[in-house]
C-alpha cells in the first residue's frame, strides 16, 4: 500500500486556537489544510466552524453578518446555522420549492478541551484518538498562549519540536545557555498512546529560570500524533505544563502554538518575562526553519539522520506511516516505538 509519508495525517484532531480568542457572538477566519474556515461562537457559548464559502455564489461568509445564532451571507442573505444547514433563502418566492439541504455549508467538527479549540478534518472523528488531556490542569484556561506562522512543512516543524541537539546552536541567550555549551545527555524513552514519552527526569539545574524557581524541576516530555508535544514540570508542590502543537496551513506553512499552565504564583507574577522568553524561543525556531526551507528547495531528498540524536524524528516518521496504514486497512494501530535509552550531546 502506497502511503504519502510527508502528507499531514487527516484522521486526527489538530489544535486551532485558545478558546479565549473566540468570544460569544464573534467570528474568526483562519486557514487550515489549505482551506479557509470561519470559526464562530453562539450567544449560548457553543463554538463551531464552517467553510468560509457560501455555496450559492462563493462569497466568503466572513463578510456577512453573525447574530449569535446564524451567519447570513453578505451577497444574497442566505442564512446558515452552526451545523452548516441552510435555514433561509430570501429570494425564494411563495410556492417555489427548493430543498434547503442541497445548500449546506461544509462544517468542521470542533471540540474544546482545557481552554483550547481543536478541529478534525478527516472522515470520522468518533474513530480518532482522543484529544490529549494534560494532568493536574482540569478545565482551567491556559495561563499563557502564543502562536506563530512559519513557512515550513509540518514534518520540519515536528522534527524541530523533538530535536535535542540544536539547542546549543539555535537557542542562545544570556539567561538560558551560551553558544557551544554542549553536554552529554542520556534519556530513557518508552511508548505512549500514539507516540512516545521521555520518562521523568531532573531537568538541567544550571539554567537561570530554574534556579530562580528554587532548583531543577522534575520534567517529563510526551509526543503524541499528529503533532503535539507536552512538557510536564513539577517544582515541589507546584506544577507547570506546556502544550506545543503544529497545525498545517498549507503544504509549506504551519501554525505553531503554545499553551502554558501553572499553579505557581511566582510564575504569574513574572508572566510578561515568560512571554518574552517564549517569543525568543519561537522566533529562533522560526528563523532556523525558514533557513532550512531555503535549503530544501534545492535538495529536498538529501536529508541525513544520526542516531541517537535523530531517533525521535525517525520514530515520528514510523508512527505517521503506521497510523495511516492502520486507518487505511481498518485495523488497530500498533505503536512501533520500543523502550530505549538514547545518548547524545547537546
Amino acid at each position: 500500500m502506497e502511503i504519502d509519508s510527508a502528507a499531514p495525517l487527516r484522521e486526527m484532531w489538530y489544535y486551532a486556537m485558545p478558546s479565549s480568542r473566540l468570544g460569544a457572538g464573534r467570528v474568526i477566519a483562519k486557514t487550515f489544510f489549505g482551506e479557509q474556515w470561519l470559526f464562530a461562537r453562539t450567544n449560548d457559548g457553543t463554538a463551531f466552524a464552517l467553510k468560509d464559502f457560501c455555496p450559492h455564489r462563493g462569497v466568503p461568509l466572513r463578510f456577512g453578518r453573525f447574530d449569535g445564532h446564524e451567519i447570513q451571507c453578505r451577497f444574497h442573505g442566505w442564512r446558515f446555522d452552526r451545523t452548516g444547514r441552510c435555514t433561509a433563502i430570501p429570494s425564494l418566492a411563495e410556492g417555489q420549492n427548493f430543498d434547503l439541504e442541497r445548500a449546506c455549508a461544509k462544517s468542521l467538527p470542533v471540540r474544546e478541551v482545557q481552554g483550547n479549540i481543536w478541529i478534525f478534518n478527516g472522515s470520522d472523528p468518533t474513530a480518532a484518538p482522543e484529544i490529549p488531556v494534560l494532568p493536574d490542569v482540569g478545565e482551567q484556561a491556559p495561563d499563557l498562549v502564543f502562536s506563530l506562522r512559519i513557512p515550513c512543512s509540518i514534518d520540519a516543524a515536528v522534527f524541530g519540536q523533538m530535536d535535542p541537539s540544536h539547542n546549543p546552536f539555535v537557542h542562545i541567550s544570556w539567561w538560558w545557555r551560551k553558544r557551544g555549551d554542549v553536554r552529554t545527555k542520556a534519556k530513557s524513552f518508552s511508548p505512549a498512546p500514539y507516540g512516545f514519552t521521555m520518562l521523568p527526569h531532573v531537568a538541567s539545574g544550571n539554567l537561570l529560570p530554574y534556579r530562580l524557581l528554587g532548583g531543577a524541576p522534575m520534567s517529563q516530555l510526551i509526543f503524541r500524533l499528529p503533532s503535539t508535544r507536552i512538557e510536564l514540570l513539577r517544582f515541589g508542590r507546584h506544577r507547570a505544563a506546556t502544550l506545543n502543537t503544529v497545525t498545517p496551513i498549507g503544504d509549506n506553512e504551519i501554525e505553531m502554538s503554545y499553551a502554558a499552565y501553572w499553579t505557581s504564583p511566582l510564575l504569574t507574577a513574572v508572566k510578561p518575562l515568560i512571554r518574552l522568553g517564549l517569543r525568543t524561543f519561537v522566533f529562533q525556531d522560526r528563523d532556523i526553519l525558514t533557513m532550512q526551507r531555503e535549503g530544501l528547495k534545492h535538495s529536498p531528498d538529501a536529508l541525513m539522520f544520526v542516531d541517537d540524536a535523530d531517533t525521535q524524528a525517525r520514530w515520528y516518521h514510523r508512527l505517521k506511516i503506521e497510523y495511516a496504514r492502520a486507518r487505511a486497512e481498518g485495523r488497530a494501530f500498533v505503536n512501533p516505538v520500543t523502550e530505549r535509552t538514547l545518548h547524545w550531546r547537546s
